[in-house]
């Protein structure tokens, strides 16, 4: 009979003892309130160090754009300008010259010339010299209206040749065109 009786114990105790360890398992898995402040503030603290990290790498390649552009505004003539060197050169050296002539002045010009027209081809820089085509406010700037025995609108004189940046205007031709008859 004892052992009747030390089996309830035994069995008492070890409900007892199976329900702590419930109960302490459940304790662990759920931290305190305190743990999930300190964690969550964490988390927000990393959140926000990224957040400012992504806001300054964002100004610095804003900054460095706008370094770059204006760079690129400030030294986007730099090899047109050392070649227009060399003719301003020639130009130079031809007003130098002590006893010139009427030819020598003549033949320097047009080297200078020829110079220059190279350097506009270098640099996809052409003429507008419309004479004999249609007229096109675009690239023509008229001046007055003429008769003449071409078709109307039509360009008859030029008297100012246009330039053309890789076919972008840069200055209009003046011209003078056709009335209509």
């Amino acid at each position: 009979m004892e052992q009747q009786e030390t089996n309830p114990q035994i069995e008492q105790h070890a409900a007892t003892a199976s329900a702590e360890p419930a109960a302490a398992s459940t304790a662990e898995v759920m931290p305190s309130l305190e743990e999930l402040l300190k964690e969550a503030e964490r988390k927000g603290q990393e959140h926000y160090d990224a957040w400012m990290y992504a806001k300054a790498e964002g100004e610095n390649i804003r900054r460095r754009a706008v370094e770059d552009v204006s760079k690129a505004q400030k030294f986007a003539v730099e090899r047109f300008s050392n070649e227009m060197l060399a003719v301003k050169d020639s130009l130079e050296a031809g007003l130098a010259v002590e006893t010139a002539t009427v030819e020598s002045f003549k033949s320097g010009m047009e080297l200078t010339l020829k110079q220059l027209s190279s350097v506009f081809e270098k640099f996809n820089i052409s003429e507008i010299n419309p004479v004999g085509e249609k007229f096109d406010a675009h690239k023509h700037q008229a001046i007055s209206m003429i008769d003449s025995d071409q078709p109307a609108n039509t360009v008859v004189s030029v008297m100012q040749k246009g330039y053309a940046l890789n076919d972008r205007v840069l200055r209009p031709a003046l011209v003078l065109v056709a009335k209509a008859k």
